[in-house]
């Protein structure tokens, strides 16, 4: 790979990945905003700490190489707290139908980044972060799926609705 293309392929990465985990901390703010159920509200409460580990991993890497967060950050921060407030304001199992919803966009998100990035000669520490990430988010998923996500009322539409809202995030934060 030419070395701009692989500079501009990093750069996305980064990118797109500092918006998706800053919109993640946004969510589990909207979430905890609303939860009061103290075991829906613990669980969230460490997904939410962890959200907060992957996004300064992903500032630090782009302070790092310079590089710009999207500048659809101030929509990411309104839009990312409603989505979460909206559906912890349905319940504690809708708010856990759309952790469900983000995490299974985000596992495949990942993945293909890993498996990108397995041709391309060093950026280890961003292998080593993006790895890291992807098994968190997994577990999210699955904590999510224990605390009764399925069982939302209205599970598909719901899921339907934040995994399309999650794809056109990425979609956007990709390139801008």
């Amino acid at each position: 790979m030419a070395p701009d293309r692989k500079q501009r392929l990093i750069e996305e990465i980064i990118r797109v990945n500092q918006a998706g985990e800053y919109g993640a901390k946004r969510i589990y703010e909207g979430q905890l905003s609303s939860t009061q159920e103290p075991i829906a509200r613990k669980a969230i409460e460490h997904m939410a700490e962890q959200e907060l580990e992957h996004l300064e991993a992903f500032n630090k890497l782009a302070t790092d190489r310079h590089v710009k967060p999207t500048v659809f950050s101030p929509l990411w921060h309104l839009g990312a707290f409603a989505m979460g407030k909206a559906t912890a304001l349905l319940g504690e199992k809708a708010a856990m139908a759309c952790t469900v919803a983000v995490e299974n966009v985000i596992e495949e998100h990942y993945r293909e980044q890993l498996n990108t990035l397995k041709s391309l000669e060093g950026e280890e520490e961003l292998k080593e972060v993006i790895q890291k990430c992807y098994e968190d988010e997994i577990e999210h998923r699955d904590t999510a799926l224990d605390h009764g996500a399925e069982q939302a009322p209205g599970y598909k539409t719901l899921s339907l609705a934040v995994s399309s809202a999650s794809k056109l995030a990425i979609w956007i934060s990709k390139k801008v």
